[in-house]
């Protein structure tokens, strides 16, 4: 449970919503990236948990459509690129950055960025180091 400075409030839980204008399409798409259907579905909303105390979910807003920023944080880059492109979802160039963090940009249908951010592998030999 993370306590955020000046707070009095403690964050359990993260849900980041991603506007779309038409969810029957959009719920196929975040289908085909998540590589599963939602883990649950809440009325309009379709949610995707990413982690026991992360989801995204999805819902029909097309006046805030495409206006998503959402950065996840994944191992195997490769792997997830490579099962999109098998679905013929694309992405935009990976960039690698000087901290050796790999990152691609991902946009849904609407537009909406969707960002994957991989973390270079572990140097088994600097756990060791001061």
């Amino acid at each position: 449970m993370a306590k955020l400075p000046g707070m009095t409030v403690s964050v359990t839980h993260l849900y980041a919503g991603v506007p779309v204008t038409d969810r029957a399409a959009a719920l196929k798409w975040f289908e085909v990236f998540f590589g599963r259907p939602a883990d649950e579905v809440i009325d309009s909303e379709a949610l995707w948990q990413i982690n026991e105390s992360a989801w995204i979910f999805i819902d029909e807003d097309p006046d805030r459509a495409g206006h998503a920023l959402l950065t996840l944080g994944v191992e195997g880059l490769d792997g997830i690129l490579a099962r999109l492109a098998a679905f013929g979802v694309e992405h935009e160039p990976v960039e690698t950055y000087g901290n050796g963090v790999r990152h691609v940009v991902v946009l849904d249908p609407d537009s909406n960025r969707l960002s994957l951010a991989e973390a270079p592998p572990a140097d088994p030999l600097a756990s060791g180091r001061e």
